[in-house]
């Protein structure tokens, strides 16, 4: 492949790399380094250059991510098959994961190659992390024309789609045909931007991987219940920023961002992004009852054992204190839907309630909801094909698929993990890759050649099972999903705390 010629974004040329019959480019700047006086405000368009601009190296990761990020984050990455501007091929959007504390582009499983090489256009976006990303503060939304702060790495999710629209047909993309696309916080981002009004027609299909955000408010937050109200995130932001010595937005903004990325370890409420009634305009859960969110297909899913990350150890008595600490008077529910009589057993109920209240139950309701009230197709999955860890890893006892294991599947990038892999978890990999490449094309992930993959429907709640082959089933769990359905109910209700 020749060296590509530079090509016109709306800030001036750049000039991107070619491998293996892409071209690629990286470390394009999408709004202006949210520096001084920028820092937590809503981003601002990038200056224009004049000279070409080389696009060959990632831009440094947003503060939170180690010693080589940087505070001047915003930049965006595209891996393109494109021969000419004119070929107006499908774009899909990703958005990374963290907690909304850390996550970068640079992550060599997030490298765009292998959904490029099928002829989509894959772009991959940053946006700011930890407290720069999401501190609410009075002094914040005194500034702010809307009476609201936080959500600053939302509002850099969607000034980045907005550069997208603008500028994906010069990569040879299709403006029309963007799909967004994340995992865990990206996932959870994603449900949102579904959401928002800010981000309407920016997208037009949308893949969530272990994400969605259905729960109630809550503070403290606690998983599944992460989002706050503005003015108790207000309050959380005070007390953070009161540690550190500052009271004002000038104060705030005069703190080294090392100090604050560092003061990030402190208490939550920092660092999530906030029902603010401008980004996030409702509880999620009463926005989709209404409709009120973008009617496009989506794709969405969780792993058979996503708590096994966020459960290492627990006994029988540690289990049943925590659950009566977290849900009052729900825990005997809960705790005859997810049993245990025996420490060994109580390990894997509470995996297996962690998975559900933060990640099932909000797929689970985001599929019923859409399927409910739009008119655009639902594809829901269940990943369960566990690595073959290590018999002395830290998975090593985990019986199904951890959080974010499906990651390097859905990329094509097994070969990345020091994984003896077999032969079924490469045929999985690769009619993943499938589906999803298929779904950004069309808003569906079906095609000759793959299994068929039915729409869920609340009637027909059918999921692909993906474990050995693909497989169509039923949602795996629908008892426990509907005790935990009780416990949201009651949580939105006066009685609940709401």
């Amino acid at each position: 492949m020749t060296e590509p010629k530079p090509i016109r974004v709306s800030e001036g040329r750049i000039r991107g790399t070619a491998e293996d019959d892409l071209t690629v480019y990286r470390g394009v700047p999408f709004a202006a380094p949210p520096v001084g006086g920028l820092r937590w405000r809503p981003p601002e368009a990038a200056a224009a250059w004049s000279d070409v601009r080389d696009a060959g190296t990632f831009a440094p990761p947003a503060i939170g991510n180690g010693p080589t990020s940087s505070e001047d984050c915003l930049y965006l990455n595209v891996w393109s098959p494109a021969k000419e501007a004119t070929d107006r091929l499908p774009v899909v959007v990703w958005i990374y994961g963290g907690g909304f504390s850390f996550g970068d582009t640079s992550t060599p499983l997030y490298s765009g190659e292998n959904f490029a090489k099928t002829g989509v256009v894959f772009v991959s976006i940053a946006y700011r992390v930890g407290p720069l990303g999401f501190l609410a503060h009075l002094s914040l939304s005194e500034e702010s024309p809307h009476g609201v702060s936080g959500n600053y790495g939302l509002l850099d999710q969607i000034a980045a789609l907005k550069w997208v629209q603008k500028n994906i047909q010069a990569f040879g993309g299709d403006p029309e045909r963007v799909t967004i696309f994340g995992e865990s916080a990206g996932g959870i981002s994603v449900s949102m931007l579904a959401a928002s009004p800010l981000a309407r027609d920016l997208f037009h299909g949308a893949i969530s991987q272990s994400g969605g955000s259905f729960g109630p408010t809550r503070s403290p937050p606690l998983p599944g219940e992460n989002t706050q109200r503005l003015k108790d995130a207000e309050a959380a932001g005070a007390a953070w920023a009161e540690r550190l010595g500052a009271r004002t937005a000038a104060e705030l903004r005069a703190l080294p961002a090392e100090k604050v990325s560092e003061a990030a370890r402190g208490p939550p409420g920092t660092a999530w992004p906030i029902v603010d009634g401008w980004v996030i305009a409702d509880d999620q859960h009463r926005l989709y009852e209404r409709g009120a969110y973008s009617d496009t297909p989506i794709l969405i899913g969780i792993n058979s054992d996503e708590g096994a990350m966020f459960v290492a150890a627990t006994d029988l008595s540690g289990y049943q204190a925590s659950v009566r600490a977290r849900y009052g008077r729900f825990a005997d529910k809960l705790l005859d839907a997810y049993p245990a009589d025996s420490d060994e057993s109580a390990v894997q109920a509470a995996r297996d309630l962690t998975r559900d209240a933060a990640f099932g139950w909000h797929n689970w309701t985001w599929a019923r909801l859409q399927a409910q009230t739009a008119k655009s197709k639902v594809f829901y999955y269940y990943f369960d094909q566990r690595p073959p860890y290590s018999p002395t890893g830290a998975y090593a006892g985990v019986k199904g698929a951890p959080h974010a294991s499906e990651i390097a599947f859905v990329f094509g990038h097994l070969d990345q993990l020091p994984i003896r892999w077999r032969d079924e978890d490469r045929a999985i990999s690769e009619v993943m890759g499938s589906y999803w490449t298929n779904f950004v094309k069309t808003g569906d992930p079906n095609s000759a050649g793959v299994p068929h993959w039915p729409c869920f429907a609340v009637a027909n709640p059918t999921l692909m099972l993906f474990r050995q082959t693909p497989q169509a089933r039923p949602v795996p769990n629908p008892e426990q999903l509907e005790v935990l359905d009780g416990y949201f109910a009651w949580r939105r209700s006066p009685e609940g705390g709401m």
